[in-house]
């Protein structure tokens, strides 16, 4: 959208920065109610005050305000190689929110990060998720970190760090770091430690976008955070939980998507497109941690300045005044 570059009127001019009837130029100074400071104008400028004339506006484009919501792949709970003992739950995927101003004509390119994939039954420890992000010409990128993997059940314990960090293993040690690499606003939360020794053996929870992976014998993952970027609050990114041994309390997956920890099994998955953790196994010898959510991007733009272009079929809604487009998976919008 932008005016047009000949045969330029009123009316178009109306049509791009919006405005009242009968339409008047003195509606239009640059830095007024409908003209933005910081406005596109190639055969401006657009005055502030005094003379004004319909030709500073050709090819001029009004600009506004997106919001983006980016969240990154969470990472797999671990798994454990024992008949005894358990592993800690995935990390969520970094969670980051920007509103940034854009004009007409700009193409933003979105990458969605996927999910770690269930690790290996034995001693391993759960995979990272891949990062998110959102960026193009004009824009300040933003990026957010995949979620790091749970622990392992074994001689491995220690959770990975990323977005947010992995819960340990039940030998022990402090969960993995959250907001790796540093963000502010953070961009989430540690993981828990794993259990002190002794029956049952449970794994730490995997940290959350809303908070950190709880310690002890099967420890909660960490909660989301909540968005209403579609028009509703919806919670997202939460930890998995850490794995158990019979007798002992399965960690659960942390609100928003997170997966339940393993109870003498296998650990549970994350939610798809939240961006959420996978729970640790427990307790049962060769058993593997569940698998991450994969992770989404939200642009929510207003519904006057929605151009339809994009790429990678994203789900479109509209909720008030704006239009939101839903990617999970990467793909790009030209505004």
């Amino acid at each position: 959208m932008a005016v047009p570059s000949t045969n330029t009127s009123l009316e178009d001019i109306q049509t791009e920065f919006g405005g009242s009837n009968p339409i008047s130029l003195s509606e239009y100074y640059l830095g007024g109610s409908n003209v933005s400071p910081g406005t596109p104008a190639p055969n401006g400028p657009i005055p502030s005050s005094g003379q004004i004339s319909i030709g500073q506006f050709r090819g001029a484009s009004a600009i506004y305000n997106i919001d983006f919501l980016v969240i990154a792949g969470g990472a797999s709970g671990g798994s454990n190689a024992r008949a005894s003992g358990s592993a800690g739950g995935g990390g969520a995927g970094g969670y980051r929110t920007s509103t940034q101003t854009v004009g007409a004509g700009n193409s933003i390119t979105v990458t969605v990060g996927g999910a770690g994939g269930a690790p290996p039954s034995g001693t391993s420890k759960g995979n990272d998720g891949s990062a998110s992000s959102i960026s193009g010409p004009g824009l300040t990128t933003i990026s957010s970190a995949g979620g790091g993997g749970g622990g392992a059940g074994d001689n491995n314990p220690s959770g990975r760090s990323g977005g947010s960090g992995g819960g340990t293993g039940y030998t022990g040690g402090g969960g993995g770091s959250g907001n790796s690499p540093s963000t502010s606003p953070s961009q989430g939360n540690p993981g828990g430690s794993g259990g002190p020794g002794g029956f049952p053996y449970g794994g730490g929870g995997g940290g959350g976008a809303g908070g950190a992976g709880s310690g002890g014998h099967g420890g909660p993952g960490g909660s989301g955070a909540a968005s209403s970027i579609t028009g509703s609050s919806v919670t997202r990114a939460g930890g998995g939980g850490g794995g158990t041994e019979p007798g002992g309390s399965v960690g659960s997956g942390g609100s928003g998507g997170g997966g339940s920890g393993g109870s003498n099994g296998n650990g549970g998955t994350g939610t798809t497109n939240t961006g959420s953790g996978g729970g640790g196994s427990g307790g049962i010898n060769q058993s593997a941690g569940g698998a991450g959510g994969s992770g989404v991007v939200l642009l929510s733009v207003p519904t006057s300045a929605y151009s339809g272009t994009t790429s990678g079929s994203p789900t479109v809604t509209t909720s008030g005044s704006n239009t939101i487009m839903k990617f999970t998976g990467s793909g790009s919008y030209t505004t």
